[in-house]
């Protein structure tokens, strides 16, 4: 029976926790996702669970912050003037907003606190630090 490899294009099914069991991502009230091994679009860590298992295969493994998301760096915390973001925006802590990076791509930041006109903003990965638990059924091996 095939097995995926490294560089194998697969559909799968997949979940993703926080270790509470609070949801975070997933396609299972969806269509499965589909992409190629190694192509930059799914964390290391969870592509290493799914090498080796065959069609109709499933896994779970809860994976530690550090082979997913990292853990929060203070460096990653910036204070930005107010008059920088848009008007139409309320600002308020806790709210995610999209930045443009120079090279056009878009970072999520979270607004952690707002001090007169100033506003810190957290660009970690939302999961930095958090434990999370990766359930993946492999749908179909492409090749």
């Amino acid at each position: 029976m095939e097995k995926v490899n490294n560089t194998s294009q697969i559909s799968i099914h997949f979940s993703l926790t926080l270790a509470d069991g609070t949801p975070v991502d997933g396609t299972l009230d969806g269509e499965p996702m589909t992409f190629t091994m190694g192509g930059g679009l799914m964390i290391p860590a969870m592509e290493e669970v799914i090498v080796g298992l065959a069609k109709g295969d499933k896994q779970q493994v809860s994976l530690d912050p550090r082979d997913t998301f990292g853990f929060p760096d203070e460096d990653n915390k910036h204070w930005m003037k107010k008059l920088e973001f848009a008007q139409d925006i309320t600002l308020e802590e806790g709210l995610m907003i999209e930045f443009a990076t120079p090279a056009g791509d878009q970072l999520p930041g979270i607004v952690e606190k707002i001090e007169g006109d100033k506003v810190l903003v957290d660009f970690n990965h939302p999961l930095a630090g958090h434990e999370v638990v990766f359930s993946v059924e492999v749908i179909d091996i492409l090749e």
